[in-house]
């Protein structure tokens, strides 16, 4: 190194000296413009105009107070939340919101952990605005939703299935919506009838009964939708299991993978066994794909596939999930379209 060379790295480093070496009111000025930016939101071109400086000083200073630990930027989210999983399922998949939980220790089998409605409760609580209508269909998962609900903003709510068995509306979706309404202050429209009628006649004829009408007329009102999503396996579709052997088989022939409000899809996220939703009372998907936030509530291990092929249909925008649900997602073949494309994949 020759000696112009050494001059200016010496310069360099005199000025770098200088530089952590702030004066005492360097140092006073520094923080009361922190300050100023951090905590009380104002511009750098107001705290260029309080100080008498230009607002290439004031960067200059706020950076230099980030480098000597005057001001120390901290992201911090609850502990249950994985921010950084979080992030990335939402960009794989399009989504607008993405939320993933800490799964329970020695529970990754099991599906939809209780935390999960907690959490997505506190989301609804975000979405939700006054003089919306809010969509539950039936499903564990919206049930701990609504259990745990403590605010909601007045709006009206609708259930958008019927119950998996109608001797116990009063313990499920019926008392989900009674419960989110009773919170908002907003009216109830449940329905009183099961998901799953013998034939489609029968579902005819309930759609027309008076309360169940009214209900339906609220579908294509809706605003925010909450739905969960089941694996074609017992204990974890509702479907699924209300059917007969025979049945089961048939729709599995056809290669169901998931099920969501009584509509089955396929592992690309397609429709499969149309027959299925004339028997079911239930929103139509072409309603839930004009609904402008379509939460899915669902996680675990098992149902990851599951999930991956409701988010792969375009009729979700958002999800609620844990780790090792988003563990398998991250890694389920290639990125899919976004979620916020919502158009039927069905469709040329």
């Amino acid at each position: 190194m020759n000696s112009s060379e050494e001059n200016a790295v010496s310069g360099m480093s005199a000025a770098g000296r200088s530089a952590m070496r702030m004066g005492p009111a360097e140092l006073v000025q520094a923080a009361a413009m922190a300050r100023r930016f951090y905590l009380e939101g104002k511009s750098k071109i107001q705290i260029a105009e309080e100080f008498g400086v230009s607002r290439f000083k004031v960067a200059r200073v706020l950076e230099t107070a980030l480098e000597r630990d005057l001001v120390r930027i901290e992201i911090r989210v609850p502990a249950e939340l994985d921010a950084e999983r979080s992030d990335a399922l939402r960009a794989r998949y399009g989504l607008r919101h993405a939320v993933v939980v800490e799964s329970p220790a020695d529970t990754e089998e099991t599906p939809d952990p209780e935390n999960l409605g907690e959490v997505a409760a506190d989301l609804l609580g975000e979405l939700v605005d006054e003089g919306d209508v809010l969509g539950l269909a039936w499903g564990r998962s919206t049930i701990h939703m609504a259990a745990a609900l403590d605010r909601l903003p007045p709006c009206t709510v609708v259930q958008l299935t019927g119950v998996y068995d109608a001797g116990t509306a009063e313990r499920g979706s019926v008392e989900a919506v009674r419960r989110a309404a009773q919170v908002s202050g907003g009216d109830a429209h449940p329905i009183y009838a099961p998901m799953l009628l013998p034939d489609a006649a029968t579902a005819q004829a309930l759609r027309h009964q008076t309360g169940i009408a009214r209900a339906f007329e609220y579908f294509d009102k809706v605003t925010v939708a909450c739905v969960s999503i089941g694996s074609w396996e017992p204990g974890i579709s509702t479907v699924h299991d209300m059917l007969t052997d025979e049945e089961r088989a048939h729709y599995a022939s056809l290669g169901v993978a998931a099920e969501m409000s009584a509509h089955l899809f396929d592992s690309d996220g397609r429709r499969v066994g149309r027959d299925l939703g004339e028997r079911c009372i239930t929103v139509k998907t072409d309603q839930l794909r004009r609904v402008p936030e379509v939460v899915a509530i669902a996680g675990g291990q098992r149902k990851g596939p599951a999930i991956d092929a409701v988010l792969r249909s375009g009729l979700v925008t958002s999800l609620v999930t844990d780790t090792s649900a988003a563990d398998y997602l991250m890694a389920a073949g290639p990125a899919p379209r976004s979620a916020l494309n919502r158009s039927d994949p069905d469709s040329p």
